[in-house]
């Protein structure tokens, strides 16, 4: 198995980009699924942080042969000399579909995995075409900037830290440092299965070369930059525009762009129920467009337990128990 040197120009590469976004570490958690992205981030790892690294594969069970891809991860990191584990989880029939199910799945268990393991940085495999993938698919359901930003470079799970140092790599590049090293990846047949939007963007990507996956990237990364801006600006306003009032919270909407006003009242719906203890968490993220518009014709709405008024100002408390018919 010929893999990276640690002096090689794509070991150096992997480094740079991994410390940039975790420059303290002393171990590095990986996710290694068996495709040619996760192995590519094994083989970079291993060369970059030599006895620095820990990888597990999570066995989903959705597909018979999903056991003996993840013991075939497990083989080559014996061969790399480098501590691995199997970690089988049961991915529920939930509301939210298939992937999405197996996606919250596999982050529990990688999550719960590395705390035990005590190791706070965990590193994926996504590369610069999953990023022009993910800003395609939320351009066709209309996000804002903040969904344009696409997949987040670095970003809290629970106690994790997710970083994506592969970001700048193309998917291209990561299949052929795999195939170099002589070892078969995982073909794992769902990437093309057409009833899942991310399959389908895909292979508009490969159908359309002119939409070049590092520009995409990039586009993502202008869009990022934009929302951090954005963030930044309504933190600056939120202390004197957001002000407890009692039992409730009054918010000064007046003179701001629309989207600072809709940051301004995904702030104040977040104060509101931490300080009444809402469960379950509420990150902001979700869409408040309905409750921005109505505040905005001076009406009052429900959004996420908490009840909001119109008018010259805005003003926020939490929302009434529903009657029990």
């Amino acid at each position: 198995m010929a893999i990276p040197p640690p002096a090689s120009d794509l070991a150096l590469r992997f480094r740079r980009d991994a410390e940039a976004l975790a420059p303290a570490f002393d171990r590095l958690a990986l996710a290694v699924s068996g495709g040619p992205d996760s192995l590519a981030l094994l083989l970079l790892a291993h060369a970059a942080f030599p006895g620095r690294i820990e990888a597990a594969t999570v066995d989903h069970h959705l597909r018979p042969e999903s056991t003996v891809e993840a013991l075939h991860v497990e083989d080559i990191c014996a061969r790399l000399d480098c501590p691995h584990t199997v970690l089988d989880v049961t991915v529920p029939d939930g509301p939210a579909g298939l992937q999405a199910e197996a996606r919250a799945a596999r982050y529990r268990a990688l999550a719960d995995w590395a705390g035990r393991r005590g190791l706070p940085h965990l590193a994926t495999g996504h590369h610069a075409d999953d990023q022009a993938e993910t800003l395609l698919m939320r351009l066709k359901r209309g996000a804002g900037v903040g969904g344009l930003a696409g997949i987040r470079s670095c970003r809290p799970e629970g106690s994790l830290t997710l970083i994506r140092p592969l970001l700048g790599w193309t998917k291209a590049e990561l299949v052929h440092l795999v195939a170099s090293a002589g070892i078969e990846p995982v073909d794992d047949p769902s990437n093309r299965d057409p009833r899942f939007d991310r399959a389908a963007i895909r292979a508009l990507l490969r159908d359309h070369p002119e939409f070049e996956p590092r520009r995409l990237a990039r586009t993502a990364a202008a869009a990022r930059e934009a929302d951090d801006a954005l963030d930044w600006a309504a933190g600056q306003l939120a202390e004197d525009r957001i002000i407890p009032q009692g039992g409730e919270w009054r918010l000064d909407p007046n003179g701001l762009p629309r989207e600072l006003r809709r940051r301004l009242l995904a702030r104040t719906i977040i104060l509101v129920r931490e300080a009444h203890g809402i469960q379950p968490a509420w990150t902001g993220s979700e869409d408040v467009e309905g409750l921005l518009a109505a505040l905005e014709a001076g009406g009052t709405a429900t959004r996420a337990g908490v009840i909001a008024r119109g008018g010259a100002f805005w003003h926020l408390r939490p929302a009434p128990p529903r009657r029990q018919s």
